[in-house]
């Protein structure tokens, strides 16, 4: 079987499925397995279909078929150009995110302190200590299976990150950040009713934000006070209906909120500047 053969059979089994995207998923899997570039394999269609490599790309394949998503069947995806492994213990990293940590690099300077609460992957505190060696970089979650992932792609990414264990601020206190960054769970209950099948397969407690998916933005916004110096930004992650919520709670407990968009044109990030406090 050559592996053109093979990869329009796989499609059609993904198809069938119900797997968007059934001939990229076919042919990034197939790369896997066989080690070579997505884009050579379809140059090299014509050859035959190594049959000592079958039996294994039959396995993820079949997985894919029950909608498990690709990046934990890999067990890695890129995010702001460098590699994280994921597994279902962590949300998958999703280019939307990079909005908001390129909003995060673009208004950092040397000797920043940042906060990433809820980290998961770590791919905010990560992609933020890779590209801002001159920044300290704090990230949080409440899950070990999350911050022991973090920590190894910290190392996988040579990134300087200090990970606690923590319920958002709950251990830091005393601390005093010049960023805090969050994706927090912000999908609410009748959203959660209609999850994607691949979506279902990531940990609830990164996604619930409780019945209006708004519960972390009060709760961080409410106590972010405490740990934000004056002047230093909260940014957060939003879901696409959530700007105008979101943005009048930062501008009742922070200061002035703005929003900026995704590259698919929804509203996706919100922050605010914390006013500085009259002394």
């Amino acid at each position: 079987m050559t592996i053109r053969e093979l990869l329009k059979r796989t499609t059609a089994r993904l198809d069938a499925a119900g797997v968007p995207n059934a001939d990229y998923d076919a042919a990034v899997m197939l790369a896997h397995v066989l080690g070579e570039d997505a884009l050579m394999l379809r140059m090299n269609s014509w050859k035959d279909m190594p049959a000592q490599k079958l039996e294994s790309y039959e396995a993820i394949i079949a997985r894919r078929e029950m909608r498990e998503p690709m990046q934990y069947i890999l067990g890695s995806t890129g995010f702001m150009g460098l590699d994280f492994h994921v597994a279902p213990g962590v949300l998958i990293p999703r280019p939307d995110t990079e909005i908001l940590c390129e909003e995060a690099l673009r208004r950092l300077s040397p000797g920043m302190r940042v906060l990433d609460i809820g980290t998961g992957s770590g791919a905010l505190a990560v992609s933020i200590a890779a590209h801002r060696k001159d920044c300290i970089v704090t990230a949080v979650d409440i899950s070990d299976d999350a911050l022991a992932i973090a920590r190894g792609n910290a190392e996988r990414n040579g990134a300087q990150v200090r990970f606690i264990k923590s319920d958002c601020f709950a251990a830091l206190e005393g601390e005093v950040f010049d960023m805090i960054v969050s994706n927090p769970p912000y999908i609410n209950s009748e959203e959660m009713a209609q999850l994607m099948d691949e979506v279902r397969c990531e940990p609830e407690l990164a996604l619930f934000g409780g019945e209006d998916g708004l519960d972390f933005y009060r709760r961080i916004s409410r106590e972010a006070d405490a740990y934000l110096a004056d002047g230093g930004c909260l940014l957060f992650e939003i879901g696409w209906q959530q700007k105008d919520a979101v943005s009048a709670l930062l501008r009742e407990h922070i200061g002035d909120p703005f929003a900026l968009r995704d590259y698919g044109g929804n509203w996706r990030v919100v922050g605010a500047a914390k006013t500085k406090q009259e002394v």
